[in-house]
């Protein structure tokens, strides 16, 4: 075979330029510390190492969501701790409130407290997280939940909004909760009515119906849709029976009142709870009826309804019966405010057991993914060098067989 002398060297520089590639490649693989320096060096790992690398970015993305999520839920359980503290002290209050031997001026001094109370309550209902947004208010951040109006009753101005956030895959948590349902939502139990149509002679007086067993005012038998009529008379003016509403049959309760002066008797009736004070007449009729637009009372509205009474009422008897029927309402909603706080306060708990269980298993994803990553794209040092020892012997026999290979021309010997 005919081999030129341009053919030869061009031959010698190529070997020299791909042996001195081959070390150099290796010598940036042992610096860098990776295996893979371009996608060239192997498709299907540098494909694999793309996917790691973007479940990887999911992954932190992931984590700075739990980390939030968990810090507004703390925040949300802290303002929840206290509100059911000013609760609890509102009760209390009530409970002296309740004391039949206090004078006006005592009264007035609870009711003051209960004022302050009343404006602490509205400021933790309207607590802004960091961000500056309103925790209470629904997907209507910016929006002040609640606001007093000028009849001193309370409104809410939020959604029903529930702002969450992605935790993991296909996994979203709430972050809050909307003032209307922990706080506006609450079951009153002054929700029926009470009318008296008394006889001649009759003193007959009924305090504000009360439901304070839910589970037997919606049971079976229920309390009747449509009401109820207690008919005074049979056998005598001090007996009772119960009929439904525009009923005369069957008689669904009986009973009788103490005919001692001044003495105070309770019916109860399927959950309900009514107060009879006075003396009644043959034919004198009690009309309970339910209104549908007292289903509902927030915590504020019970607790100014409560300091109103205590402002308000004369000292007179019938001032003391109005005091005796309001802070039985109040207690009894307020036991379901603390309850319906209480039960948002256990939604969240499950919520950071949730979230504590997800970045559990969202860092052991994360080393996971960063061993397989490893393995991947780190490079084996010792076999490396080996193969950097190697190469550098091959460039440097190249380099000497090509300086001998190019002195062999016929230009030597002329």
């Amino acid at each position: 075979m005919r081999i030129s002398t341009l053919q030869a060297f061009n031959n010698g520089v190529q070997g020299l330029q791909r042996n001195y590639a081959n070390a150099i490649r290796t010598q940036e693989q042992i610096s860098t510390g990776n295996r893979i320096l371009t996608p060239a060096d192997d498709p299907v790992a540098s494909v694999r190492l793309l996917q790691l690398e973007q479940q990887q970015n999911v992954l932190t993305q992931h984590k700075e969501n739990l980390n939030a999520a968990d810090n507004s839920l703390v925040q949300e359980e802290s303002v929840l701790q206290s509100v059911n503290t000013v609760l609890i002290r509102v009760q209390e209050l009530a409970v002296e409130a309740g004391n039949g031997a206090l004078a006006p001026e005592q009264r007035k001094a609870i009711a003051a407290e209960l004022r302050e109370r009343e404006d602490e309550l509205l400021g933790l209902m309207n607590t802004k997280n960091a961000r500056g947004e309103y925790l209470f208010s629904g997907f209507q951040g910016k929006a002040e939940p609640f606001v007093r109006n000028a009849d001193g009753t309370y409104s809410y101005q939020g959604d029903e909004g529930q702002r969450k956030l992605e935790i993991a895959s296909s996994l979203s948590v709430p972050i809050s909760d909307n003032g209307k349902k922990v706080f506006q939502d609450v079951i009153n139990a002054g929700r029926l009515d009470a009318v008296v149509a008394a006889q001649p002679g009759s003193t007959l007086r009924a305090s504000t119906p009360l439901v304070q067993d839910e589970v037997a005012f919606s049971g079976t038998p229920r309390f009747p849709d449509g009401g109820v009529d207690v008919v005074f008379g049979n056998p005598d003016a001090n007996s009772y029976e119960v009929f439904a509403a525009g009923t005369t049959t069957p008689a669904l309760a009986t009973g009788a009142m103490d005919d001692k002066p001044d003495a105070s008797d309770k019916l109860v009736f399927r959950g309900v709870v009514i107060n009879f004070d006075g003396a009644p007449a043959t034919g004198d009729t009690v009309t309970v009826t339910s209104d549908p637009n007292r289903q509902k009372q927030g915590a504020l509205d019970t607790i100014a309804n409560l300091r109103r009474s205590l402002e308000e009422s004369p000292a007179t008897p019938e001032g003391n019966l109005q005091v005796r029927d309001a802070v039985a309402q109040a207690m009894t909603n307020l036991s379901h405010a603390s309850v319906t706080v209480d039960g948002t306060r256990g939604d969240i708990g499950a919520r950071r057991n949730i979230i504590e269980s997800t970045l559990t298993s969202n860092e052991d994803t994360a080393l996971a993914n960063k061993s397989v990553q490893a393995e991947l794209r780190e490079l084996d040092y010792p076999e490396a060098l080996s193969r950097l020892s190697f190469q550098t012997l091959i460039l440097e026999a190249a380099q000497q067989s090509y300086v001998k290979i190019s002195g062999l021309n016929l230009f030597n010997k002329l």
